[in-house]
């Protein structure tokens, strides 16, 4: 009888220190309840060890500085997402004059391109060589958005540049320059970028070359071309590319078609002082040479500014049929330092 009325006490013992964690459980939600709708506290409770049931989760409570911390947190968060801005085309098309950036950039690793830029290579069998690029492209006119790194919409651009060869084995005489002037129309919808414009291209040999080989003989290479190019960035530092061009006039050898593609990785982020790596590849074939063409690969280390504008420096490697127009005909193997800068 001992026995049954002992049991009997201890099971009233154990339900009721299970009501009691119950209840402790019940008040101190109502209480954590309480304070996460009046803002006021920041608590943080944990599960009562008296009670047998599983684990209840308190809601969190954040303070009206932590809301100023997330707001914050918040806004770097979109500012960092560049890829979900240049997509979601929400920003507002205007018509700006001048407009900082380019709808359609210069390729990176293209020999040809309107830029400033100098390069010291080494030409097998041939020695040092000092490559110069004199020029560059703008906007003219711009139907799009105010964003100078990725803009959307359509723009006008103008480009000129020179390209030079100095013989750095001959007390850096001028043997070579081309030079090209254009006008392209581009656009950039969302990822894609497309490009349809107008260039000439005349081709010069220096006085310094013809005088050292005692020689007039030159040839009257020049290109007047319609060129359209597309381009696609699978994400926002990858882009692909292809240009086809066709010239409506050729002389001294040029035929009317050529072709270039390739692509790069590039940051399109202001850098700051850190600067970020970056890598090319370009292929271009001429048909005045049954489309052998050259390659060109480039890596190295850029700084990028809030206009877009692009600084890089590294390394280069040329193989294949030169880029200059004289030489159109000559094979080179070069590798060397460069340094370019991209309006």
């Amino acid at each position: 009888m001992f026995c049954v009325l002992s049991d009997f006490n201890h099971d009233r013992r154990q339900v009721a220190l299970r009501r009691r964690g119950a209840n402790r459980v019940f008040l101190f939600s109502c209480l954590a309840l309480l304070i996460g709708l009046g803002g006021k506290t920041n608590a943080q409770t944990s599960p009562s060890a008296e009670s047998p049931d599983a684990p209840v989760r308190l809601p969190s409570v954040v303070s009206n500085s932590n809301d100023a911390a997330n707001v914050a947190i918040a806004d770097a968060r979109v500012a960092d997402s560049t890829t979900e801005h240049w997509f979601d085309g929400k920003e507002p098309w205007t018509w700006q004059l001048l407009p900082d950036g380019l709808m359609y950039p210069s390729y990176l690793a293209g020999n040809k391109e309107p830029r400033l830029g100098s390069q010291w290579v080494h030409l097998r069998n041939r020695g040092w060589q000092w490559d110069p690029t004199l020029g560059g492209r703008v906007g003219l006119l711009r139907f799009g958005t105010m964003d100078s790194i990725l803009p959307q919409g359509w723009q006008w651009d103008i480009e000129g540049t020179a390209l030079i060869r100095m013989n750095m084995e001959h007390d850096n005489d001028v043997d070579h320059v081309d030079y090209r002037a254009g006008a392209p129309l581009t656009t950039r919808q969302g990822p894609w970028e497309f490009k349809f414009g107008y260039y000439h291209l005349s081709s010069h040999l220096g006085d310094e070359y013809m005088a050292r080989n005692d020689t007039l003989a030159r040839i009257n290479y020049v290109r007047e071309t319609l060129a359209f190019g597309a381009a696609v960035r699978p994400t926002e530092n990858t882009r692909l590319y292809s240009e086809v061009g066709w010239a409506f006039y050729v002389d001294g050898g040029a035929q009317p078609w050529e072709i270039q593609f390739g692509m790069e990785f590039s940051s399109t982020k202001p850098s700051g002082r850190r600067g970020d790596p970056f890598f090319a590849v370009n292929c271009h074939l001429h048909e005045e040479t049954d489309f052998s063409g050259n390659l060109t690969v480039q890596t190295g280390w850029q700084w990028r500014g809030r206009s877009g504008h692009l600084f890089r420096i590294g390394m280069q490697y040329f193989n294949g049929m030169s880029e200059l127009a004289q030489f159109y005909n000559t094979f080179e193997e070069q590798i060397g330092l460069g340094v370019w800068y991209d309006f």
